[in-house]
């Protein structure tokens, strides 16, 4: 006979899977009006249970984030063509090295509630293998994200960046607002910025595959 306590936590991680999984069918709603402007193409980027958003680095966002550069964000260099902007919790997305690295209590607070970092970084061309998936989003739209990223700031583009080391010589974390924990995770932040901007998403997205399936579903 199985343990209750067993079939009880089985039943609550089949829930959130399920509701995962109805969450990204279920659009959010998009308030903004279409824009006729020529579009702009992001792209999302997974990695195993994380995605992440990247920007084009075009004179365009150049110029709409060039606060970056005040914080050691070269986003000049010759080599850079994406802006990497990602969501995480602090213990766990900090610590450098691969998943094997991290620690069995940077997982609980991440399960349980961590406070969160805003990670932003450069990619150059992207390989021709790279799980990534791409969205053609117009200006007005294109604004709206970059405007929903610096409100992830508690100072917005004064934030200063943190003193942690990165996972490169171009990564610099900030502190963000709101916090991490298995209802509200790196992947639900990716489907909320992407929502307030006035692009169709799943209304909710904790998992990479429910960011897989909204994109599939949506776009």
């Amino acid at each position: 006979m199985r343990h209750p306590i067993a079939f009880w936590l089985g039943g609550v991680v089949a829930g959130y899977f399920v509701a995962a999984f109805l969450g990204a069918l279920i659009p959010g709603k998009v308030a903004l009006a279409p824009d006729p402007g020529t579009p702009v193409e992001i792209v999302l980027i997974s990695g195993p249970i994380h995605y992440d958003l990247l920007l084009p680095l075009d004179a365009g966002t150049k110029s709409r984030l060039g606060w970056l550069r005040r914080t050691r964000v070269s986003i000049d260099h010759a080599g850079a063509e994406w802006l990497v902007v990602g969501w995480g919790a602090r213990e766990f997305y900090t610590i450098t090295g691969g998943y094997t690295d991290v620690r069995p209590r940077a997982v609980w607070r991440a399960l349980t509630g961590d406070s969160a970092v805003l990670r932003v970084s450069l990619a150059g061309a992207l390989p021709p293998d790279t799980e990534a998936r791409r969205l053609s989003i117009d200006p007005t739209q294109y604004a709206a994200l970059i405007r929903t990223i610096e409100d992830s700031l508690p100072y917005g583009r004064n934030t200063p960046a943190l003193d942690i080391k990165g996972f490169s010589e171009f990564d610099r974390f900030f502190p963000a607002k709101g916090r991490f924990h298995a209802f509200n995770t790196c992947n639900v932040w990716i489907g909320k910025v992407l929502r307030q901007a006035g692009i169709r998403f799943g209304r909710w997205t904790p998992t990479p595959y429910a960011v897989s399936l909204s994109h599939a579903v949506h776009h």
